[in-house]
């Protein structure tokens, strides 16, 4: 499975792509910003896109909203990522056109794997 990586932090980009290529996933790509991640999403057509939901001045929400609208066919599915509980955007989540959240400390290809329904 090939995902391509969203958030502003450098570190986590690089521990998330460490655990992730180890764990059997391809990191296609890394993005830090949301038109980063548009141009990147279109070039790279990953099977999934996990952003973060602070983007720094930017929204986790609106790139997926953004996403989902530029998908022409061929559409990632999105996972937002945060340090925060899932419960405290839990309405937010509902209300995206996202595949499920994960909290940063849960991060695993299984995790993963589970939200889009493919797990072994």
């Amino acid at each position: 499975m090939r995902c391509l990586l969203v958030d502003d932090n450098d570190a986590f980009l690089k521990a998330a792509s460490v655990l992730l290529e180890r764990e059997g996933m391809t990191v296609a790509g890394v993005a830090s910003t949301s038109a980063d991640a548009l141009r990147q999403a279109q070039a790279l057509r990953p099977d999934v896109i996990l952003a973060d939901i602070g983007l720094g001045d930017e929204s986790g929400f609106d790139l997926a909203r953004r996403l989902a609208q530029d998908s022409h066919g061929r559409e990632a599915a999105v996972i937002l990522i945060s340090t925060r509980a899932g419960a405290d955007y839990a309405e937010l989540i509902a209300a995206s056109p996202v595949a499920g959240f994960l909290a940063k400390s849960e991060l695993s290809a299984q995790g993963i794997l589970q939200l889009l329904g493919r797990a072994p």
